[in-house]
């Protein structure tokens, strides 16, 4: 794949746990807050979030919060010794009927460590993310029993926006994946810019004051506004695009933010919350709020960690050749007089 060396290497990552500020927001422990020229906290440099910590806290653990240092350990530990047995072991064919498989372990880059909680998702307090509303659970079956009358891809539309390479991890909310956990932050007195490594976004984040676009012009990251609070950066987006993506958890987007339910209707605001917390990493905390899918809104945290890796380019379908593929495939079935489904 061709790539592209972006930046200097910086210091190692190192998981780290989170202390808190000090009364002053800039020191704790004898630490001190770097700050840019112009004296707002300086957030630039590369950074990881990649993490076994599932999105959600498995049930069986079920009022745990946070793990134990042993038990932080013993994941780890298992994580390393997983990699290293699937790295050796024999190869085998891939599932039969139409499926070609998918990436095995070599591919995935979700780390080896957790986070110190058992979940990515804070709040609710059972780290779980909350029921949807009755009108959307009858949106969803209504949608389920009309993709059953439609093939896999009678159109480009019948697929999700990360199969189409146009967004996937870039955020709101900006959630590890299974590979491609890395951002870069450049800042300016007027606007922060984060580079993804996923489908190689890039968020332009103004810090002017100016107002949020009107509600109609909608875009696939959402119309995003900064400011400081004390040394913290807040950002709020509205505005996402939807699309009539296929309801349930997709996957790439575990949260289903952008093919949430084919409303037109502005709904959906995230509320993202970035504090340098030590020289390697930044506390991550965001905020989803959906009334037309959700029960309630839902928040979660981790930490972005420094990294001496590089940010590659990410060349999504290596010429995006799938999508025709795809569809000739289909197009291919129907002559026969078969479909996919």
């Amino acid at each position: 794949m061709p790539y592209r060396c972006l930046v200097a290497a910086l210091s190692v990552a190192v998981l780290v746990v989170l202390a808190p500020l000090g009364a002053a927001g800039q020191e704790a422990d004898g630490w001190t807050m770097p700050r840019t020229p112009w004296g707002d906290p300086d957030l630039m440099g590369t950074y990881t979030n990649k993490t076994i910590t599932p999105v959600q806290r498995p049930e069986e653990l079920a009022d745990q919060e946070f793990l134990s240092a042993g038990e932080r350990e013993r994941l780890e530990r298992e994580r390393i010794e997983r990699n290293e047995r699937l790295l050796h072991a024999p190869p085998q064919t891939t599932v039969a009927g139409g499926n070609v498989g998918a990436y095995n372990n070599f591919w995935l880059d979700f780390g080896t460590r957790p986070t110190e909680r058992t979940s990515l998702i804070v709040d609710p307090p059972d780290g779980r993310i909350p029921p949807v509303t009755p009108e959307y659970e009858a949106y969803a079956k209504r949608r389920a029993e009309e993709r059953l009358t439609r093939g896999e891809a009678d159109s480009y539309t019948d697929l999700q926006l990360n199969d189409r390479c146009i967004v996937w991890s870039a955020g709101p909310p900006m959630m590890p994946g299974p590979y491609n956990n890395t951002y870069m932050i450049f800042q300016t007195e007027d606007f922060i810019a984060i580079e993804v490594e996923m489908i190689h976004d890039t968020r332009i984040i103004p810090l002017d004051g100016r107002p949020h676009l009107p509600s109609h012009i909608r875009q696939y990251l959402g119309d995003m506004r900064g400011r400081w609070e004390g040394d913290t950066l807040v950002v709020e987006t509205t505005n996402i695009q939807r699309t009539e993506g296929e309801p349930g958890v997709q996957g790439a987007d575990e949260f289903e933010i952008r093919a949430s339910n084919g409303r037109t209707d502005d709904t959906i605001r995230i509320v993202e919350r970035f504090t340098r917390v030590s020289d390697d990493t930044i506390n991550y905390q965001f905020t989803v709020e959906d009334p037309s899918r959700w029960t309630t809104s839902y928040s979660g945290e981790f930490p972005f960690v420094m990294t001496d890796g590089n940010l590659y380019e990410y060349a999504c379908h290596e010429g995006n050749y799938s999508m025709p593929n795809i569809l000739a495939g289909e197009r291919a079935l129907e002559a026969a007089g078969r479909r996919s489904r």
